[in-house]
């Protein structure tokens, strides 16, 4: 079995403000890093472009026209306080989705044991009607939409460790009993979202709020708990991942001190999960992580966990 590496140079012509935290320079950090000979058995694709149809899975045809019709020809147009188009981010947001929906059938029918999804923008942020925090769709909650209507999933297990809660994807899952939603976060923090008290229509959201300055040993206490006592006993029949690596110490966007090797513990024990429950099926898609070096250094780290236990 493999794991499989989507990312697309589209990805590089969203761009941002000078000085805006979601940069290019973000690809380009992972993708040197993925350069090296320990990533040379990646198996790389390009990603589709998702379709209305697609996003209409997360979204209504009235949001995604908005959002076709906010991009500009030229320079950049502002969605909100920081979130930004320019003439190529369009494509990238339906790239990401397409992505993670190829992803999710490759490893669904046996062809991939795992993918990682690098593309940008991310997509937890973004709420069924609104655009925020750097996100056009609701990349991740699409996807596991789109997973259970075309292969008739029952039980999926969205992950999300991004430093910031994913308010979006909760959104647009909060009525979605075959999603079970799992999101650890600083808290408070921005969107300010994320209370234990948040737990879905049907009680499938599970909210892990971490106080500043919390580090590795809290967190792996925080995600034990979860995965043993909530989400081996759900058996998810597929795991995805909102991998967000701006919990890193070294991130400036906010104030948990996780290091490089919590995040490859993560994938570690998101493949045991997913060994345990559904033959290995994991697809990760890039979220946060605004310290270029700490970025590179932990998408590396948790991509050759996935390749390690992909093989």
């Amino acid at each position: 079995m493999t794991t499989l590496l989507y990312t697309h140079a589209v990805c590089h012509d969203h761009i941002t403000p000078p000085g805006h935290p979601e940069q290019v320079a973000r690809l380009e950090a992972i993708n040197a890093t993925l350069s090296g000979t320990a990533f040379q058995d990646l198996i790389r694709r390009d990603p589709p472009i998702g379709s209305l149809d697609d996003v209409r899975l997360g979204h209504s045809r009235a949001y995604f026209e908005r959002i076709e019709n906010a991009q500009p020809v030229e320079g950049l147009a502002q969605l909100d306080g920081d979130t930004f188009m320019a003439p190529g981010s369009f494509e990238a947001a339906l790239r990401a989705i397409g992505g993670n929906i190829d992803a999710i059938d490759q490893v669904m029918s046996g062809q991939a044991q795992n993918a990682f999804v690098a593309c940008r923008p991310p997509g937890h942020h973004a709420e069924k009607a609104n655009p925020m925090g750097f996100c056009l769709f609701s990349t991740v909650a699409i996807a596991a939409i789109h997973a259970a209507n075309a292969h008739g999933l029952e039980r999926i297990a969205v992950l999300d460790f991004d430093v910031h809660h994913g308010n979006g994807t909760q959104d647009v899952l909060w009525h979605e009993s075959r999603v079970r939603f799992v999101s650890s976060h600083q808290m408070p923090l921005y969107p300010g979202s994320g209370g234990i008290h948040q737990k879905g229509a049907f009680g499938q959201v599970i909210n892990i709020p971490l106080e500043e300055a919390t580090g590795g040993e809290v967190m792996r206490e925080a995600w034990e708990k979860v995965l043993s006592e909530e989400l081996e006993p759900y058996a998810p029949q597929l795991v995805l991942v909102s991998a967000g690596f701006d919990a890193h110490t070294r991130d400036p966007l906010a104030n948990l001190n996780w290091e490089t090797e919590d995040f490859a513990w993560l994938a570690h024990r998101i493949c045991d999960l997913a060994d345990k429950c559904c033959d290995g099926r994991v697809v990760s898609s890039l979220e946060g992580g605004y310290d270029l070096q700490a970025l590179g250094d932990s998408v590396g780290a948790y991509i050759g966990v996935m390749m390690e236990r992909g093989a």
